[in-house]
């Protein structure tokens, strides 16, 4: 007993500083539990509550640290290696591949476009455009030169420089960050603060129903029955199980998700908006016509054009050089050096001219080419059937080059089911023209669509959708469509997205299948399904506890023991898998085969 009043202690001293702060929460209710069940000497009743307290505690503590665990393990730098820059006895600079772990307070190292930027310091030469949207939230990318501060997991966007380091591994600002997370509770589902705010608000209830009993009855039993039946205990333990469950299957079928809110805010969508290339296509653009439209032939406008893109790992680029390849047209470097502007296409110097490809805004627009009407009606007998890419050397359009993006199979059947899980609005942004995109839309039963999208548009897209009551998925995969996964309610990065794409996103999907999707849209809604189901169980079986207690058919003791009981029961099939097809989800504690010695236990 001295052991029991040890620890019981400690639920009494909480109850009565929430009873000396006038807070009516779980606390204040436990506290009065146990203290009148140790008036009535009740000490069964007293031990079985801790025990259950406990428990519930351990498992709360469980699921934070677990999706704690998971966002720290999505923000972590997977690099190991970096470019060291030397100076040679010459003064040369020599770069060599170093293990970061090597890298020390004043090293130099280079960071080249599209790769993340491991260590704090101080840029020594060069200048980038650079994404700073995982320090500030800001989806611009801004331009750093010579003496601008650089931080770790930042992205280079665009551009080449040489960092002096000032801090790496655990000392950058990001693993700074990473830390702050064991103190921040941000990524709990709202659902998980609405089931604690839930269960306080009914702890008034409980007490006054309490002392009701008594006076009305004059029956201490009763009336303790009733104390002993706890609504909120069973809450707050069952909806951070099923959260955690729920995150944890995703992880099983390779969706890693950052953070139980972004499950909720899956389930609630109305809106997803798909970034056309790579999420409807394949990612894999092939070069179906080249068109000569000037003075060069065929073969010569795709030598060219093969021999200025091949400096870019864009998909497009990638195409074009391909399809120069299979048809054995060498390209020597015939141009000075490329100047790649994003979203728009590369400029550089051929033959002493000026010579840009790229899409028809920075041609014709930017740069200010004309069209003939010959050439007019070969870009308009094309653009309704594939996406256009025009060369044009010495202000005069060279040729064309006809682009398609195969769509994927699947889309059609997941866009349709998506809609029948609720999705009501399925969105497609697209650089592409409106005749093709308009073609696209049609076939894979897209509600809405816009193109010739600029990726600065992408972004302000969402926020019209969001200002219009929408609350919006945005899925992508590339540099630019960062700033619209940032903007959106939730963001989904899929399996071969850049590596800003994939740090902005709020779910990563691991495997490359579009099915995915509605595996986590029947997921996160089954999820909340799993919670609100219990929310209706517990409140039938607990209120039908306290009618039997009040009728004085079962004893304070056993109300308490078929209340905690049925708490285990709730928290352990909140742990059973949504999708039906895995095992169940298994939480790291030892499943409790014979609750009534472990109860006596306690009570000892």
């Amino acid at each position: 007993k001295v052991r029991m009043l040890y620890h019981a202690a400690h639920y009494l001293y909480q109850g009565l500083d929430s009873l000396t702060s006038f807070r009516a929460d779980v606390t204040l209710l436990d506290g009065t539990a146990i203290a009148a069940s140790l008036i009535t000497r009740n000490y069964k009743s007293v031990g079985s509550m801790m025990f259950l307290l406990s428990i519930s505690d351990m498992l709360e503590d469980y699921t934070m640290q677990k999706t704690k665990s998971t966002l720290k393990s999505s923000l972590a730098l997977n690099i190991d290696s970096v470019w060291k820059v030397d100076i040679d006895d010459e003064g040369n600079e020599i770069e060599s591949q170093s293990p970061l772990s090597q890298i020390k307070k004043g090293d130099k190292i280079r960071i080249r476009t599209g790769a993340i930027i491991p260590v704090d310091g101080v840029i020594a030469d060069g200048d980038a455009m650079i994404n700073e949207a995982s320090m500030t939230g800001e989806s611009l990318a801004v331009h750093k030169s010579e003496g601008k501060a650089v931080h770790a997991g930042t992205v280079v966007e665009e551009g080449s420089i040489v960092i002096e380091v000032r801090s790496v591994n655990d000392e950058t600002r990001l693993n700074k960050i990473i830390d702050m997370i064991e103190d921040s509770e941000e990524l709990k589902a709202s659902i998980q603060s609405k089931a604690e705010k839930l269960a306080d608000s009914i702890v008034p209830y409980s007490l006054l129903t309490t002392a009701l009993t008594y006076l009305l009855t004059g029956n201490t039993s009763k009336a303790l029955a009733v104390l002993m039946v706890d609504f909120s205990c069973a809450i707050k333990l069952t909806t951070p199980i099923s959260v955690i469950s729920a995150m944890k299957e995703a992880s099983d079928n390779r969706m890693m998700v950052k953070g139980g809110k972004h499950l909720e805010a899956y389930a609630n969508a109305d809106t997803i908006v798909f970034d056309k290339t790579g999420t409807l296509t394949n990612a894999h653009p092939v070069l179906e016509k080249v068109i000569p439209c000037g003075k060069y032939e065929r073969d010569e406008v795709l030598r060219i054009a093969a021999c200025i893109e091949e400096h870019f790992a864009h998909s497009v680029a990638t195409a074009i050089v391909k399809k120069a390849e299979e048809e054995g047209l060498h390209h020597e470097e015939d141009h000075s050096e490329v100047e790649y502007i994003v979203a728009h296409g590369i400029s550089t110097t051929y033959d002493g001219k000026k010579a840009i490809i790229g899409s028809r805004h920075f041609v014709e627009e930017d740069e200010g080419i004309k069209f003939t009407k010959k050439q007019q009606k070969i870009i308009e007998e094309n653009i309704k059937e594939y996406s256009v890419i025009y060369l044009a050397i010495g202000k005069k359009l060279q040729g064309i080059l006809c682009i398609s993006d195969p769509v994927r199979d699947e889309a059609h059947d997941v866009i349709s089911q998506l809609k029948e899980l609720g999705i009501t609005n399925v969105v497609m942004l697209t650089g592409d023209s409106e005749n093709a995109a308009n073609k696209i839309a049609n076939d894979l039963g897209i509600t809405q669509y816009r193109s010739q999208v600029l990726p600065e548009d992408k972004a302000n897209i969402i926020q019209e959708l969001k200002d219009e009551g929408h609350q919006v998925i945005m899925v992508g995969d590339g540099i630019n469509d960062s700033p619209a996964l940032s903007a959106a309610d939730v963001s989904v990065a899929m399996r071969n997205s850049s590596d800003i794409a994939r740090e902005v996103a709020d779910i990563s999907l691991l495997s490359d299948d579009l099915y995915d999707l509605v595996t986590l849209r029947k997921l996160s809604t089954g999820m909340l399904d799993k919670i609100n189901t219990n929310y209706r169980h517990i409140v039938i079986f607990n209120g039908s506890l306290i009618g039997l207690g009040l009728l004085g058919i079962i004893p304070p003791t056993t109300t308490s023991l078929l209340h905690n009981l049925s708490t285990m029961l709730f928290g352990l099939s909140s742990t059973k898998s949504v999708l039906g097809e895995e095992e169940p989800v298994v939480i790291d504690t030892q499943v409790v085969s014979n609750p009534d010695a472990l109860i006596g236990e306690a009570a000892k």
